[in-house]
């Protein structure tokens, strides 16, 4: 791929190449304009020496006296590089005196002002003027045509150097201005340049925010994207790092004892006491499966997911559907109540994982403390005044105040019964962050635990 212009250069170009346009057609339409005054100019003079000429020949009866001294005739014809030419004719068109033979007469004169208009003579383009003069009796009234041509050698030396005065000021203005404009970008650049030295001066493991001060707000708009970013790229770190910590801190001990329990087995002759490690080989193995699948499942809830509507309680019903078949192995009463629907914002993956949290956490630890009670946990959503709440409630032995502080923390167990890891509700309170949603522990209403997720209600799709 071909590398685009830098950000500098295309300002210069989108700055410079306008105005040299401009300063051309200026040019060009300066040079128009001189050349039409030195036109009015030759115009001007044209008429003079017409009339002037004019005045040279009088009317003397029914003939012509025509006073041309030789020194005006030479006056008029000294100049070779513009050479004047001049024709008298009575009747018009019919030549008497001058220096050149005019061949194409304009069509109508005025009698009192010079008509002017453009001629060839000897293949070279001239301006002409020709005035008509009336003499003779009134019975027998005769006309006289006076044409005077004039080379557009000093009219196109006068427009060049109108041209020449004010287009070299205009040059001088254009570099002015091209100079200004350079040093405005290179001051403009200067916040950019700032921030490419300090991002260049970082090392990968900055992610502090950067700050740049003084400069423009779309500069200021740039460093508050980049900062966000980096607070997610910080985030997403720490989270992996403490990931990797969490995994390393609490599978070294279930595989101590899986390393522990093997040896001994290995050793062990009698068939009861192996059977007994084996036992506790694959007692901790499960206790490892679990606490895998929990720190996997606490990595997912930090992950970016697309969100979606979701129909919360369709998917806590299907959820719960899924449990049955364990709770009825456990002897527990599991079923929903709440709203046919209630929708809300969010990942149908990650809100699956958190309802099964809940309820695997209530099957594990939701044990009435009378015996002969039957274990029941009830799923409940409500939507009401803007907010869908989520509820998974039990009848077991509860926590206490201090306890249910801890509830979220992780790695905190509130019962020593085997098989939990501690990660339970803290996943749960993770995937609630990520939602927009508020975590509450709280007694029920008899007793026991209830967990309750409180979302943003999401419109019903029409």
């Amino acid at each position: 791929m071909t590398p685009s212009l830098s950000l500098r250069r295309q300002l210069l170009i989108w700055l410079l190449l306008p105005q040299l346009i401009l300063w051309l057609g200026g040019g060009a339409l300066t040079y128009r304009i001189a050349l039409n005054y030195a036109e009015k100019g030759l115009d001007q003079s044209l008429s003079q020496s017409v009339k002037s000429l004019a005045r040279q020949i009088k009317p003397l009866g029914s003939g012509l006296l025509v006073d041309f001294p030789k020194a005006a005739q030479a006056i008029i014809e000294e100049d070779p590089d513009d050479r004047v030419s001049y024709m008298v004719s009575s009747p018009p068109g019919k030549f008497l005196i001058g220096n050149q033979a005019f061949t194409n007469d304009p069509l109508t004169i005025n009698t009192e002002t010079p008509v002017f208009y453009r001629i060839e003579i000897g293949k070279k383009p001239m301006r002409a003027a020709a005035l008509d003069v009336s003499y003779g009796d009134v019975d027998q009234p005769q006309l006289l045509r006076v044409q005077l041509a004039k080379s557009y050698v000093a009219h196109e030396r006068i427009a060049q150097e109108l041209i020449a005065d004010l287009l070299a000021p205009l040059l001088a203005l254009g570099l002015a201005l091209s100079l200004l404009v350079y040093a405005g970008i290179k001051r403009g650049m200067t916040p950019l340049t700032r921030l490419e030295r300090q991002l260049q001066e970082r090392s990968s493991a900055d992610l502090t925010p950067l700050e740049l001060t003084s400069a423009p707000t779309e500069v200021h708009s740039l460093v508050t994207a980049i900062n966000r970013l980096l607070q997610a790229i910080q985030r997403s770190v720490k989270q992996e790092k403490r990931f990797i910590n969490d995994a390393a801190h609490q599978l070294r001990t279930p595989l101590a004892g899986l390393i522990n329990q093997s040896d001994l087995a290995i050793n062990e002759t009698d068939g009861e006491r192996l059977r007994a490690r084996l036992h506790k080989v694959h007692s901790g193995a499960l206790r490892s499966a679990h606490l895998v699948n929990q720190l996997l499942a606490l990595a997912r809830s930090g992950s970016e997911v697309q969100m979606s509507r979701i129909d919360l309680a369709h998917l806590a019903k299907d959820t719960a559907r899924e449990l049955s078949p364990r709770a009825v192995s456990l002897k527990v009463d599991l079923g929903y109540e709440g709203d046919v629907q209630a929708w809300v914002m969010g990942s149908a993956l990650l809100l699956r994982e958190a309802i099964s949290n809940l309820i695997d956490n209530a099957l594990r630890y939701g044990i009435p403390p009378d015996v002969h009670a039957t274990p029941t946990i009830t799923v409940r959503v409500h939507a009401k005044q803007g907010k869908v709440t989520l509820i998974v409630e039990d009848n077991g032995a509860g926590l206490t105040d201090t306890q249910r502080e801890q509830a979220f923390d992780r790695f905190w167990r509130g019962s020593d019964l085997p098989g939990g890891c501690g990660l339970g509700l803290s996943i749960v309170q993770e995937i609630a962050k990520r939602h927009g949603a508020q975590a509450d522990v709280s007694l029920a209403t008899s007793q026991g635990l209830c967990v309750s997720l409180t979302f943003p209600e999401c419109a019903q799709a029409s």
